[in-house]
């Protein structure tokens, strides 16, 4: 057992403590109502420290913890492998910065329902990337979809309302699929235990798999924004209130494409279906592309760039080989650092605008000139110019479809990212080209924003002049998701 100052800690922590942090909220503010901020700081500054003492350990060796002491495949048990390290890692330094940002940004008498919807959804998130149990996976998709739907109501607007309307019916329509596509799992192998899945799946007839694997891409495709699943995403991104649309493109969206791909890879492992992600994935990037060239509204335009990296992570998974899925993570990693960062600096260039349109941006890099040049070294790093770190996603990726020969797919990406260059660079002119739109009031960043801004700069710039430092956590982590024989005797050999 693995100690933190003397304490036990294992995964479980990921998923307990958030839990119970957010049922404690309610009793702790009724003592004192500054309790709703410090007690979610507390919570994501521990679960850090905890990945510090697991993460490491988890590259050299999965930890498996086993719950209520019944061993795999008859009990549940979590997975913390490379991969499901690195995103509950990952997950834990975003909610802390996500927190950090939303110090000042979320009204008092609203604290406490936000911050209980907050601790939840990354609860839930994190359960998804660490259960090796399928019917637990739902579960944890369950608790963070629910909580989404509330945070895309928060503000209580009528928009808003109607996005999460939107929101709720289409996940409701993926709760349904996957648990069908559960139920017939089970039926025809009999477990629930991911690993003991995947080798009595090899027993199941073709046209039975091609039916579960159909109802699974369905329900997770519509979590993961996948085209044309995905209508429910930009109204949702678009009213929900800018912390929780980063929340959104930097947990949500990860914890979604981790399970498509966990039950692709591990479960299936049908060539066709590779395929089929890779085009679905190429179909989702140009159509969101496109869409966000339309946008006249911010938040909205920041949702379907957000679609479109996703298509981009979709394509490089459907490659199925390691060198084009630690591209994917690297991708993954890049947009769940920058896109929060954009969500952030348009939040506050846009925080006194009804309307949140892009003529509202109109000369504010001179009213707003920190802020602006933040979101402008955002928007550089989104579109993959060097030195920042979202150029290298975009370069492994294209270097893994090059060495499969589907040259096609890189001349319609390059296209997609022409797109996502003209429409960012537009932005750009009227932060700093265009006269004031003297309609708009400014409002001054608040200290604690900026730094949460400052901070994933710092990573963005980091991570682009020194690239290597993330292989030897990203290696490992594509290896875990390629070699699925060494999951399931990870698993199923539990000693």
């Amino acid at each position: 057992m693995m100690t933190l100052l003397g304490i036990p800690v294992s995964p479980v922590h990921y998923v307990a403590v958030p839990l119970f942090a957010a049922f404690l909220i309610p009793i702790a503010t009724k003592v004192w109502k500054e309790f709703a901020k410090l007690i979610p700081g507390l919570v994501f500054l521990y679960l850090v420290a905890v990945s510090f003492v697991l993460f490491p350990a988890s590259l050299e060796k999965p930890i498996i913890e086993i719950i209520a002491g019944w061993r795999p495949p008859l009990g549940i048990n979590l997975y913390l492998g490379p991969l499901g390290g690195f995103l509950a890692a990952l997950f834990s330094v975003l909610g802390l910065i996500f927190w950090f940002f939303s110090y000042q940004f979320v009204k008092q008498e609203s604290l406490e329902r936000y911050y209980m919807l907050f601790l939840l959804l990354v609860a839930g998130a994190t359960g998804i990337v660490l259960t090796g149990d399928i019917f637990n996976l739902f579960v944890f998709l369950e608790i963070t979809s629910i909580s989404a739907y509330s945070l895309t109501a928060f503000l209580r607007a009528r928009h808003g309302a109607e996005a999460a309307f939107k929101y709720i019916l289409i996940g409701s329509l993926s709760s349904t699929f996957i648990l069908l596509g559960i139920l017939l799992i089970y039926m025809y192998t009999g477990t629930l235990n991911m690993a003991d899945i995947a080798v009595k799946m090899e027993n199941v007839s073709y046209e039975i798999k091609i039916l579960i694997f159909i109802l699974f891409a369905v329900s997770l495709g519509i979590e993961a924004e996948i085209f044309p699943l995905n209508g429910w995403a930009p109204d949702a991104y678009g009213e929900a209130p800018t912390p929780v649309a980063a929340v959104f493109g930097g947990i949500v969206v990860k914890a979604a494409i981790y399970a498509l791909v966990r039950v692709l890879f591990t479960i299936f492992s049908i060539p066709t279906s590779f395929y089929f992600i890779a085009v679905m994935g190429m179909l989702t990037l140009l159509v969101a592309e496109m869409a966000a060239m339309r946008q006249g509204q911010m938040k909205r335009m920041l949702a379907y760039s957000s679609i479109g990296q996703m298509g981009m992570v979709l394509i490089a998974f459907g490659m199925g080989t390691a060198d084009a899925i630690y591209g994917g993570l690297f991708q993954m990693f890049n947009h769940a650092i920058i896109k929060p960062l954009l969500f952030f600096a348009a939040g506050y260039l846009l925080f006194a605008s009804a309307g949140n349109s892009l003529e509202d941006l109109d000369g504010m890099g001179k009213e707003k000139p920190w802020t602006s040049f933040l979101f402008s070294l955002g928007a550089l790093a989104i579109i993959g110019l060097p030195p920042f770190s979202g150029f290298w996603g975009k370069f492994y990726i294209l270097n893994a479809i090059a060495d499969k020969g589907f040259n096609w797919f890189i001349f319609l990406i390059l296209v997609g990212g022409v797109i996502e260059a003209v429409y960012y660079l537009r932005i750009l002119g009227r932060l700093y080209l265009k006269p004031r739109n003297l309609s708009v009031e400014v409002v001054k960043t608040p200290l604690s924003a900026s730094l949460a801004m400052a901070v994933l700069v710092a990573v963005i710039l980091v991570v682009g002049v020194y690239p290597d430092v993330m292989e030897s956590v990203l290696k490992p982590a594509a290896q875990e998701l390629a070699d699925k024989a060494l999951y399931i005797k990870e698993t199923l050999t539990l000693k």
